[in-house]
């Protein structure tokens, strides 16, 4: 066993985890991983890589999705430090490691955060990042106690409010010295990010062992890192910033650029009558080059003079106390990106219309191009509960010199049951209202022979405006007595935290019903323990609207891998957010719980050999009543 397992029981194959990742890391390899909800993955894969990361002096850097998932490694760094020294950081952006009341203010996000805190170290306006320099001795004293005691990011913080330190350099002076730093994907997905972070810390790639955590969400984190959006509100912000400057000049480039988008936009409208509209890279700028008689080099000078310019406009927004936001700095940052990829395959260029406005997209549609960096790292292992097929998940993710491992369910036979309702689907001909009224029928039944807790996560948000339409949550309400939690779209983490705990904390009295979708942030990552999840009904199959987007990733997907491009851009990432979701049901050996799939495809052989081997074994065809009777078999 492992020197760095802190736990006296093994649970059956996490040895050969352990095994598998010490062989992977010391032979300089990649390993795909796939193991079971319930597994003990994260103290598997870190017993696997301390022992030869400690040993050769290589940084692990732990990447995951959520901060929930990042808290559980620091979690176990905690328990292998109680019987063998180990040190770890969890790394946040400046937006959640700071004490600068301005920063809270005015920094709507993590970008904007660490701009403001850049100038705010230059003009020597923040007295927390001053104290590191003037207070070094007891600085460093704190940073060496942390190195001693893995800490979650509200430990750091709280220590650094009472001694007035900068929390966020805090954090970095302890990653310098730390055997784990656990970070956000974006660390090492976002070129402009993970090339600051790899400067800041001054990491050579081969000095690295990456670990990416629930690495089934890997493709689209990595697509929507490579991507890039501006709307038109963007731009007519930023004309009215530039006038307010007396830059006159950038103000009529903008506003003769804005009236070419609209002319842009008025002729292919009428043409796609959708609200996505692929166009030429070069279709935005031909108006501006006839207009001003200007060519391409000129064109790229005076966007980097707005890039300067929007510099400029922060720093005097700090000195005035006011939200340091750039419109011009950001509209020259987004034309320079596009300007960038004209000539790139692999990146689709959209102009999107939503309630009556429209914005221009810069779609990226090869996620492997975010993981080009891995060839020269030491060793990266991806390991998660929903891989399979695995050599898909290699090919899309371009990875190479790569171990494949595949291990067997740990939900108990009799501890699961899964439906599929033969008489229901959300395939876009039989939606309408008698379908989401027949669909209720389902739902309201099954929360009431479903102990406490139930989830329902649809195939779309469209899915569950239906179904909300027919008075389903009234009907939960009414007829099952649980109360009824809806997820919100566009929430933010702390609103969403706030529903998920008030719905699992349901389940100590007579339960609860969330209502969500599959694919979002409660039907993954999320750990619902014993009853706060004893059910999981899913509504429709995941696939994604057959958008310009979607049919451009297909078409790419096709040239780059014969024959597999619809499969690969389309139906599997489906039927990975279709596991994860039932996967919510059963987080140990001993979780006992249904799954309800109110779509019959799901028993199509095309969808089942996607799915985890649990779900496929304990698959019943039923209809309204033989679900009702399965039900009160099972709960007897």
């Amino acid at each position: 066993m492992s020197e760095y397992f802190p736990y006296s029981e093994l649970r059956p194959h996490q040895e050969e985890f352990i095994r598998i990742v010490e062989e992977a890391v010391r032979e300089g390899k990649n390993a795909i991983i796939e193991a079971p909800t319930g597994f003990g993955k994260t103290i598997s894969v870190l017993a696997g890589v301390l022992p030869y990361a400690k040993e050769q002096g290589y940084k692990v850097i732990y990447l995951a999705r959520t901060h929930k998932q990042m808290d559980r490694v620091i979690e176990e760094l905690k328990a292998i430090n109680n019987a063998n020294p180990v040190s770890g950081v969890e790394f946040r952006s400046r937006k959640d490691l700071c004490l600068h009341q301005y920063i809270q203010n005015f920094a709507p996000d993590a970008y904007n955060a660490m701009i403001v805190c850049r100038n705010l170290r230059k003009l020597k306006k923040c007295e927390f990042f001053e104290n590191v320099k003037k207070k070094k001795e007891e600085f460093d004293e704190i940073a060496n106690y942390f190195l001693e005691n893995p800490s979650e990011p509200g430990e750091i913080l709280r220590y650094s409010e009472m001694l007035e330190f900068c929390p966020y350099e805090l954090t970095r002076k302890i990653a310098f010295g730390s055997d784990v730093i656990v970070a956000s994907y974006l660390y090492m997905l976002s070129p402009s990010i993970r090339e600051n972070f790899m400067k800041y810390f001054d990491f050579d790639y081969s000095d690295l062992i990456l670990i990416f955590d629930e690495a089934h969400n890997l493709p689209d984190q990595a697509i929507n890192a490579l991507s890039d959006r501006l709307s038109i509100f963007s731009v007519a912000r930023a004309i009215k910033e530039a006038d307010e400057y007396n830059e006159h000049e950038i103000a009529n480039f903008l506003s003769i650029f804005s009236k070419g988008l609209e002319k842009l936009f008025q002729e292919k409208a009428e043409a796609y009558k959708v609200e996505e509209i692929p166009i030429s890279p070069a279709d935005i700028f031909i108006h501006l080059f006839e207009t001003l008689n200007i060519n391409s080099r000129i064109l790229l000078k005076f966007l980097n003079q707005m890039v300067e310019v929007g510099d400029a406009i922060r720093e005097d927004k700090i000195e005035r106390n006011k939200p340091p936001r750039s419109y011009v700095g950001r509209v020259g940052e987004f034309l320079l990106n596009w300007l960038a990829m004209v000539d790139r395959e692999d990146y689709l260029f959209l102009m999107k219309r939503e309630n009556g406005y429209f914005s221009l997209e810069l779609v990226a549609l090869d996620p492997s191009k975010a993981l080009d960096f891995v060839k020269e790292v030491h060793s990266c292992i991806f390991m998660s509960g929903t891989l399979s097929p695995m050599e898909a998940f290699k090919d899309v993710m371009g990875i190479e010199n790569v171990m494949l491992k595949k291990f067997p369910r740990m939900v108990k036979r009799e501890n699961a049951l899964v439906m599929v309702a033969k008489d229901v689907s959300t395939r876009g001909a039989e939606r309408g209202m008698d379908l989401y009224k027949r669909m209720a029928e389902y739902i309201v039944e099954a929360s009431k022979l479903i102990p406490k807790n139930v989830g329902v996560f649809t195939a779309s948000y469209e899915v569950l405006e239906g179904l909300i339409s027919v008075n389903l949550p009234l009907r939960i309400q009414e007829e099952v007595g649980k109360k009824v939690f809806i997820e919100k779209k566009g929430a933010t983490s702390k609103e969403n935290d706030i529903l998920v705990k008030a719905f699992k904390n349901a389940s100590r009295g007579e339960g609860g019903v969330l209502l969500g979708v599959m694919g979002g942030r409660n039907s993954e990552g999320q750990d619902y323990m014993g009853d706060e999840m004893n059910g999981a009904i899913l509504v429709g199959i995941p696939y994604s609207r057959p958008t310009p987007r979607v049919e451009a990733q297909v078409r790419y997907f096709e040239n780059k891998f014969q024959r597999k491009g619809r499969y690969y851009g389309y139906y599997l990432p489906a039927h990975r957010r279709l596991a994860q979701a039932a996967g919510r049901v059963h987080r140990s050996e001993e979780d006992r719980g249904v799954v309800l799939i109110l779509d019959y495809r799901a028993y199509w052989s095309n969808i089942k050999r996607d799915l985890p081997d649990w779900m496929v074994d304990s698959m019943r065809i039923v209809n309204f009543e033989k679900m009702k009777s399965y039900l009160r078999r099972f709960y007897k």
